[in-house]
C-alpha cells in the first residue's frame, strides 16, 4: 500500500474516463433506479443516526466546515424522501446530480491521496457516510460502496469503527444501495442547528435488528516506512426475539494512515 504518484496527465484522463463510464451504466444498464419521492414519512423508523456537522481539524480551517454545512443542505434536498421500491437501486450520485456552482454549491474540503484541498461541493462525504451507516442496520443491500484508501485525522471523538465509512467523489465513486425485500423503503434527511440526520423508514417494521463492529484491527509499519491501518467490518443480524442467527462479513478495510499513531493503538 505504499503511495503512488500519479501525472496530472493520467489523472485527468483517467477521471475522464470512469465518469463517462458511469454516464453509460447509468443510460444502459439493466439497474433500475429509483425516483420517487413523497413528502410523507413512511410510518416505521428502522434505522437512524447522526454526525455533528462543524468539528475542528487539525490545519483546516473552519470556512470550509461552514461551507460544507451548505453543501449539505441543497444535496439533501434531492435525496429526502426518495422511496426505494422492491428491486430498485438508490444511487447517491445520480440523485444529486453534479455540484456546480451555479447550483449554489460552495467550496468545501476535498480529500485528495492523503491530503486535503478546496473543492466546489466539498464535504458530501459526509452524507454518504451516514447513509452508508444506517444502511448497515437495515435488510437493504449495499451494492457499491468505496473505502477511504487513506486515513487522514485521528480517532478522536470517533465514535463508529475505523473504516464505516463511504467515499464519494463525482460520479465515479458512487454509493448504491439495492432493495431486495418485498417493502417500500424511505430515506429520510434533515439537519437542525448542530446535526446531520439520516434515518431510513418503512411501511412495515423490520424482522430483524444488526450490531456493526470491527474484527481484526491492526497498525502496521510498512518497510517503506509509513504506517497502515487495517480492519474488518462484520455485522451481528439478530431476530425478533435477540437471538443471534448470523453474524456477517460487511467488508475489509486497507488505508496508508497520514498521522503517528500513539503507541497503545500500535499494540491492538
Amino acid at each position: 500500500m505504499r503511495p503512488k504518484k500519479r501525472s496530472s496527465l493520467r489523472l485527468f484522463i483517467g477521471k475522464r474516463y470512469f465518469v463517462y463510464r458511469r454516464y453509460l451504466k447509468w443510460m444502459f444498464g439493466q439497474e433500475r433506479y429509483t425516483k420517487k419521492f413523497s413528502v410523507d414519512p413512511l410510518e416505521h423508523s428502522i434505522s437512524t443516526h447522526n454526525t455533528p456537522l462543524l468539528r475542528e481539524l487539525k490545519n483546516v480551517d473552519m470556512w470550509m466546515q461552514h461551507n460544507k454545512v451548505n453543501n449539505l443542505k441543497i444535496a439533501i434536498k434531492q435525496l429526502n424522501g426518495v422511496v426505494l421500491q422492491p428491486g430498485e437501486t438508490f444511487s447517491y450520485w445520480k440523485l444529486i446530480g453534479k455540484p456546480t456552482k451555479r447550483k449554489g454549491y460552495q467550496e468545501g474540503m476535498v480529500l485528495f491521496y492523503g491530503e486535503f484541498k478546496a473543492g466546489v461541493g466539498g464535504g458530501l462525504c459526509q452524507c454518504s457516510n451516514l447513509i452508508y451507516w444506517i444502511t448497515l442496520h437495515t435488510s437493504l443491500t449495499i451494492t457499491e460502496r468505496h473505502r477511504h484508501s487513506y486515513d487522514v485525522f485521528p480517532d478522536a471523538r470517533r465514535t463508529q469503527p475505523f473504516g464505516s465509512g463511504a467515499t464519494c467523489a463525482y460520479n465515479y465513486l458512487d454509493l448504491q444501495i439495492r432493495n431486495d425485500t418485498e417493502v417500500p423503503y424511505q430515506l429520510w434527511l434533515q439537519m437542525d442547528d448542530n446535526d446531520l440526520i439520516g434515518e431510513w423508514r418503512a411501511v412495515k417494521p423490520e424482522p430483524c435488528t444488526y450490531e456493526v463492529y470491527e474484527r481484526d484491527h491492526r497498525i502496521l509499519l510498512e518497510p517503506w516506512g509509513g504506517y497502515t491501518r487495517h480492519n474488518i467490518i462484520h455485522r451481528k443480524k439478530y431476530n425478533a426475539h435477540k437471538e443471534l442467527i448470523d453474524d456477517q462479513f460487511v467488508t475489509e478495510n486497507h488505508a496508508i494512515m497520514m498521522y503517528q499513531p500513539l503507541l497503545k493503538e500500535q499494540r491492538r
